[in-house]
């Protein structure tokens, strides 16, 4: 739940007035995770209580690129016509870096006729979450966020380094869990953490993971509405404090060759709302059939999700052999190797963490795609296969290697396009065939170093 779930608009015009706000920024996350949207003086915005966007500004790729043709326009209205959003109140958070009192608010996506436009990510995630409601389910998520601190990097060919620390150095070594390490960028940290608190993010633990300049950061378990928001402005506020800091902060799933990459791996269980109780525990502690077929839904959709979980040509780089990233769907109990790890818990915290997605998925996207897997898993009764208690790396790569073949996947596996909607999974998988084509168009240093005089 977020910090204020009931908000409605009258509370939302005295939280502004308390604030003595004079802009609002109007956001919405586009199919990347982008905040799209307007920047409207105070009075503008309490007057109109929303705005109109084309419809296919939610539907562009990384590159900016739109379909020319195809089922794309089966979907969106090839005469551009406007979407209607609408602010949600209980997402409106201060802007901290801004000179100027500044709001930023989420909105949501509709047609013309006052439905959810069904292609923006937010309403997926409303999609997905309904049908947990309809159970008189809610389900509970906590994402654990990596991203790697680099110096500045102005020329794309050039790749990324470390930035330098407080001690004047960059780090030549990898630092895991080193609280030192954190301490190289106080100065940045102590911003990060003021911005969250001033806008209400969760964020818990603050950690060094492996790589050279990797943070994680775990946020406090809640609904996947609130914490997609959560994510999705945390995102924006890292960048934000780092640039403050000269230097960049990055998602990417494998920025920087040699080292591990970055993760979002999301904690996940599904309880009663009636008791509150966890439906992964049976009333004597032991994991219920749930819990099982759960694991077995993510099992067996994780392959044909992965253009979700892992959307761009980099994300692949991440999936490697003992580079603590998962190369299959094998799961097992306190076990790091697996794609599908349950960490040890009491039975009323008994979860699942999904350890495949990439810190580059759309929050909202992500969330909804591994709550509809194990929805699936549940609905279907699904069986995992037996655990794994060794060493997953040493097992048959299970994940799609390229983006390529993901899509492929994707479009094959019509039980997803059913739970997340068939119009959503068009306009994605024609924006990253667009994406997947501009990619080809580029040559790497590694084709000509190694083809260019020897083939």
């Amino acid at each position: 739940m977020t910090p204020r779930e009931h908000f409605n608009f009258s509370d939302l015009e005295n939280w502004l007035n308390e604030r003595r706000v004079t802009e609002i920024e109007c956001l919405v996350p586009d199919l990347t995770g982008v905040a799209r949207g307007k920047i409207l003086p105070r009075q503008k915005f309490t007057e109109d209580r929303g705005m109109r966007l084309p419809e296919a500004v939610v539907a562009m790729g990384v590159t900016g690129e739109f379909p020319e043709e195809g089922p794309y326009y089966d979907v969106i209205t090839p005469t551009d016509r406007d979407m209607h959003l609408r602010p949600d109140p209980s997402t409106v958070r201060i802007v901290p870096w801004a000179t100027d009192p500044t709001a930023q608010v989420i909105h949501d996506c509709f047609d013309r006729d006052g439905q959810l436009v069904p292609f923006a990510p937010r309403s997926v995630l409303r999609r997905v979450c309904d049908l947990y409601a309809g159970k008189g389910w809610k389900p509970v998520v906590a994402p654990e966020l990596e991203f790697y601190l680099v110096a500045r990097n102005t020329d794309p060919d050039m790749p990324l380094k470390p930035p330098v620390g407080r001690s004047g150095r960059s780090e030549t070594s990898r630092q895991a869990y080193s609280i030192d390490a954190v301490n190289e960028f106080d100065p940045l940290f102590e911003d990060v953490y003021d911005y969250c608190e001033k806008m209400q993010l969760n964020v818990d633990t603050l950690i060094h993971e492996v790589g050279a300049g990797q943070m994680e950061i775990n946020f406090f378990h809640d609904h996947p509405l609130g914490l997609a928001d959560e994510v999705f402005l945390f995102k924006r506020t890292v960048r934000e404090a780092a640039l403050r800091h000269d230097m960049f902060a990055t998602f990417m799933a494998k920025p920087i060759a040699g080292e591990p990459g970055s993760a979002m791996h999301v904690h996940q269980s599904v309880v009663r709302e009636s008791d509150g109780g966890n439906i992964f525990s049976n009333p004597d502690g032991t994991p219920s059939k749930e819990f099982f077929w759960y694991i077995g839904g993510l099992q067996k959709y994780t392959p044909a999700a992965m253009a979700l979980f892992a959307p761009y040509v980099n994300s692949y780089r991440r999936l490697a052999r003992f580079t603590a990233a998962p190369i299959n769907i094998q799961w097992g109990t306190d076990n790091r190797t697996v794609g599908i790890r349950s960490p040890l818990a009491p039975p009323q915290a008994r979860r699942i963490e999904n350890r495949v997605i990439g810190a580059d998925a759309n929050p909202y996207v992500a969330l909804a795609v591994t709550l509809a897997c194990g929805w699936l898993g549940i609905q279907k009764q699904i069986e995992p296969s037996p655990e794994c208690k060794g060493d997953a790396y040493l097992g048959e790569f299970q994940l799609p290697r390229s983006l390529g073949e993901a899509l492929q996947l994707l479009r094959d596996e019509k039980d997803l396009h059913d739970v997340l909607g068939e119009a959503f999974i068009t306009v994605y998988t024609e924006v990253k065939e667009i994406e997947y084509a501009e990619f080809m168009k580029v040559i790497s240093p590694w084709e000509r170093e190694h083809l260019l005089l020897h083939v």
